[in-house]
């Protein structure tokens, strides 16, 4: 589609409002920029969510049709937008480093997202990158508090089986995304 789908998306939004017009709407996009974000943004989601997946270094090889920065590009202008909540992800076990985490945390944040989300990285299909090894819940613990504490993320859901829509409904009733 021309568009990259963000027309169906706005949509969407659009029709679920007339419908349930206090419903929280969370959407998670492509790495949409210019009119084609717009046109999500305009569409007022309770909840805009684009996950980077991996930290910098080993965006090429795990994600090699997406780009690092447009995607902080994205998740910045979401929040300068500032009528959503912002949300993204990524996933551990792919060969990454504590500085490449750390950097990812500091990237994310400083492009205005207020809600994280860390998970274990499971090899889809045999074609994808191979796990590099299965991270500890103990880890994910730690990273959350980091997140939180280091980094001063609203809401961090970080443990192996998180997935970007875990907990969403707990999350978006803690902040009052959502109404009654």
């Amino acid at each position: 589609l021309p568009d990259g789908g963000a027309g169906h998306f706005a949509r969407t939004v659009e029709c679920i409002r007339l419908r349930l017009p206090n419903a929280g709407i969370e959407v998670l996009t492509p790495d949409y920029e210019g009119d084609a974000l717009q046109v999500v943004l305009d569409s007022c989601p309770t909840v805009f969510n684009h996950n980077v997946e991996t930290c910098r270094r080993l965006s090429p090889t795990v994600r090699p049709a997406a780009d690092y920065d447009r995607s902080l590009r994205v998740l910045r202008a979401a929040a300068e937008d500032g009528r959503a909540a912002v949300k993204s992800g990524f996933m551990l076990g792919l060969g990454e480093f504590k500085s490449d985490i750390r950097e990812t945390l500091e990237d994310l944040r400083g492009a205005g997202v207020e809600i994280l989300t860390i998970g274990q990285y499971m090899r889809p299909r045999e074609e994808c990158v191979p796990v590099e090894r299965y991270v500890p819940p103990d880890e994910f613990d730690e990273w959350g508090c980091v997140a939180r504490e280091d980094f001063g993320f609203s809401h961090v859901s970080s443990a192996p089986l998180v997935r970007s829509s875990f907990l969403a409904e707990e999350v978006a009733e803690r902040f009052g995304l959502t109404s009654a």
